[in-house]
């Protein structure tokens, strides 16, 4: 057995069920290998899409997602996606081929210092330096990007090490890391102080963040919720926890959320953020919001708890385990009144959109698409304006809302919805992005159709980057730079090119019935909303 078997033997004890990658010499033994086991291999058009597609392969199935690259720039393309994984703490195993070990620090051809380049944004990097080590350093990968705060795990293979005989593979059963233990159960004396706190809190306040759903907690923490009637609110990443109309959701927090979800958050007496950074898109100011509110911080990374503001009750561990073991404490908590005050809050809220005649309202195609959408769509939003959009005014049921968070990287959406699909055939996938981010990724449709990984796709066209030149217009008073879009594609020739259905929709006019149309199959098809390209995001 050549190393390169023994690297798709070591997926193939992981359960992996599709690779997404773009092959090259440094990597091809490895591709050769997997031509011999039962694991489908996914070409994308440009290596940053692997780690996005399997970013939202592993956001949807629950598993770790696995891209493949070449050395020098298939390993550097990759590192933007690794980086938008880390920064959402998103479990992936990320391969990527090397030079000879021999010629490693000679400046050969498509040699890049990979783990080094890649440092700062991975849990952990290995450069495998013995054939013998394959199935060690696999079962270690795949274990720490899957446990503790999930994120990503990079193994560099030089050539040599692939083409090289492997003594005995035997894969291990268990990681023993010395250095690596992350904390599962909670301390059962932190779990009885927040049941305490909640007992004396007049107006608590529950918001969930990403890690909510990355530990497959969604239903844990609003059974409790539900438990107490207590109000929740939720940061970007955690949209989706609980159903949109849920009477105890009240929305988004943060610059971009809903300013009844940040009133709540600014009146309330006790505050548990759970699996949530304490950060400035959640929350601008925290210093001034602890005044005279008790903090309780739940989240599996101890590093994360304390970072930007320090909680009265930190309470580190998996947060699954700990809403499984929290729900045998009892607390007396009567939230009516409180509730009652958001829900009056929230019923006063009025948009402050004004949209101008003769486009498309975003918020309202919004709201009109969430209607028609499956019970269980996965919406998957790009970054810009369309993304403050769609966490504004799509309507979660039982589905999920995807999208980059923490690095905001734009173009995530379309390669994100095709691992979506990979992981979810039978469910609805819609990808929303504006005309720029669009571009970005526009490749990817070669994939999606080449894959049968079929995939709704809203483009909001204003012909600039919206967001940018809504800020240019705040900031430097409407002196725009490098932000028009002219010299864009006609966007039904692109669909057309590609074999995909293409629908236009430049008002209201028939909105619905376009809609319809649009969502009638399970086909791919590709929309493209005529947006006011000064429309703002409030």
């Amino acid at each position: 057995m050549l190393g390169a078997d023994a690297m798709a033997r070591c997926l193939v004890k992981e359960g992996v069920r599709v690779v997404f990658g773009y092959p090259g010499v440094a990597i091809c033994p490895f591709f050769n290998s997997m031509l011999s086991v039962d694991i489908d291999r996914v070409l994308v058009r440009t290596e940053q899409n692997a780690a996005h597609m399997a970013s939202g392969y592993a956001r949807i199935s629950g598993e770790v997602g696995v891209c493949v690259a070449t050395s020098g720039p298939g390993a550097t393309n990759l590192i933007t996606g690794i980086a938008t994984a880390y920064a959402d703490s998103i479990p992936l195993v990320c391969i990527t081929g090397q030079v000879d070990s021999g010629q490693l620090g000679s400046d050969v051809f498509q040699e890049a210092d990979i783990t080094g380049a890649v440092e700062s944004f991975v849990k952990y990097s290995y450069l495998v330096k013995d054939v013998e080590d394959i199935p060690r350093i696999f079962k270690e990968a795949f274990h720490i990007a899957s446990t503790g705060r999930r994120g990503p795990v990079l193994i560099d293979v030089p050539i040599d090490i692939q083409n090289a005989s492997i003594s005995r593979f035997v894969y291990p059963d268990e990681v023993n890391l010395r250095t690596y233990k992350p904390t599962v159960k909670g301390h059962t004396v932190q779990m009885k102080k927040v049941i305490k706190a909640i007992s004396r809190s007049e107006r608590p306040i529950i918001c969930v963040g990403g890690g909510v759903l990355l530990s497959n907690a969604a239903s844990e923490v609003s059974d409790f919720a539900h438990k107490y009637g207590i109000p929740v609110v939720s940061t970007l990443m955690g949209i989706s926890v609980m159903p949109t109309d849920d009477p105890l959701y009240f929305g988004m927090v943060g610059n971009n959320g809903k300013s009844y979800a940040n009133r709540a958050m600014n009146e309330s007496d006790l505050i548990i953020m759970i699996g949530a950074r304490v950060a400035d898109r959640a929350i601008s100011q925290p210093d001034l919001i602890m005044d005279n509110t008790v903090l309780v911080h739940i989240d599996v990374d101890p590093a994360e708890i304390g970072k930007n503001v320090g909680p009265h009750i930190p309470l580190v561990g998996d947060i699954k385990a700990i809403f499984e073991e929290i729900t045998k404490y009892e607390a007396q908590c009567d939230c009516s009144e409180w509730v009652k005050t958001l829900s009056d809050y929230k019923a006063a809220e009025k948009s402050r959109k004004k949209p101008r005649e003769g486009f498309v309202d975003p918020a309202v195609f919004i709201a009109m698409l969430s209607d028609r959408l499956k019970d269980d769509a996965i919406y998957v939003a790009d970054v810009g304006q369309n993304q403050m959009w769609s966490c504004g005014y799509h309507k979660v049921k039982k589905g999920r809302f995807l999208t980059s968070g923490g690095m905001g990287t734009m173009g995530y959406s379309i390669p994100a919805a095709i691992g979506a699909r990979a992981a979810a055939k039978d469910r609805q996938i819609v990808a929303v992005c504006g005309d720029g981010s669009f571009q970005m990724s526009m490749m990817e449709l070669a994939t999606m159709q080449q894959h049968k990984l079929p995939v709704k796709i809203i483009i909001f066209h204003n012909g600039y980057l919206g967001l940018v030149r809504e800020y240019q217009y705040n900031v430097y008073k409407g002196h725009y730079s490098v932000v028009d879009l002219s010299g864009s594609p006609d966007f039904g020739k692109i669909a057309g090119a590609y074999g995909i259905p293409f629908y236009r929709m430049d008002d209201m006019k028939d909105a619905g019935k376009i809609l319809d149309e649009f969502l009638a199959s399970d086909d791919p098809a590709l929309m493209e909303i005529m947006i006011d390209p000064l429309d703002v995001v409030k």
